[in-house]
């Protein structure tokens, strides 16, 4: 696999997360859940045409889960991928930590993602049903070459929507190396629910290249 690739991963990972939980961390109570929402869909559309040529800019392990099952990558290429988006996701959180630890009014928050007690259900549902929307339109958006101009923007637009809806309900995660950032240096409760956010989206990324391969894709 090129080392390009995998480096294209690292960075864009740590991008989203620097860019899209050091808004919330750093600017939340200035801009709000609109204003959170837009930073990171404006940091996958950064990422997007910034790393895109060089990786497809997954930067989701969600999204390889989806394009490993679409038959559009092999496997050992997909874990790749995983490893140096986790990698990634944890240098970004690493520059949010280096930053906030210093700061008294920002102790422990990261941008971790969590849901309240008793919300479980809900919780669960929303992440499920919003990685499964936001992979499978990645999918269907890049499955056409002349797509290519405006993917990003589509990815980013989709990104920002799925904030706004669920940052009330989870902060928004559909992005397991997003959450694993974050909660790694939160620990806490934050740790305690990780599992979450690795599991809903995973199967949902799953679920969303099976449906694209056999239901949406080209053949």
């Amino acid at each position: 696999m090129a080392r390009k690739a995998l480096g294209a991963e690292f960075l864009g990972t740590a991008i989203l997360v620097l860019l899209g939980c050091g808004s919330a961390v750093f600017a939340g109570e200035f801009i709000g859940y609109a204003g959170i929402s837009l930073a990171f869909g404006l940091a996958i559309v950064t990422v997007a045409y910034g790393f895109g040529h060089l990786s497809g800019a997954h930067v989701n392990p969600a999204v390889t889960l989806g394009a490993w099952v679409a038959g559009r990558m092999q496997l050992s290429h997909a874990a790749g991928y995983i490893v140096a988006q986790c990698l990634g996701a944890l240098a970004g959180a690493g520059v949010i930590y280096l930053i906030a630890s210093g700061m008294g009014a920002h102790a422990g928050q990261f941008g971790q993602n969590m849901f309240a007690p008793g919300a479980l259900q809900a919780a669960l549902v929303f992440e499920f049903v919003a990685t499964f929307i936001f992979v499978l339109m990645i999918l269907g958006t890049t499955s056409r070459v002349d797509n290519g101009l405006v993917a990003g923007l589509a990815i980013g637009l989709t990104l920002t929507a799925i904030h706004l809806v669920g940052i009330p309900l989870t902060g928004t995660s559909v992005n397991p190396a997003r959450s694993l950032g974050p909660a790694l240096f939160a620990g806490g409760q934050a740790l305690a629910q990780l599992w979450l956010f690795i599991a809903a989206p995973a199967v949902a990324g799953v679920a969303a290249g099976i449906v694209h391969r056999r239901v949406l894709g080209q053949h």
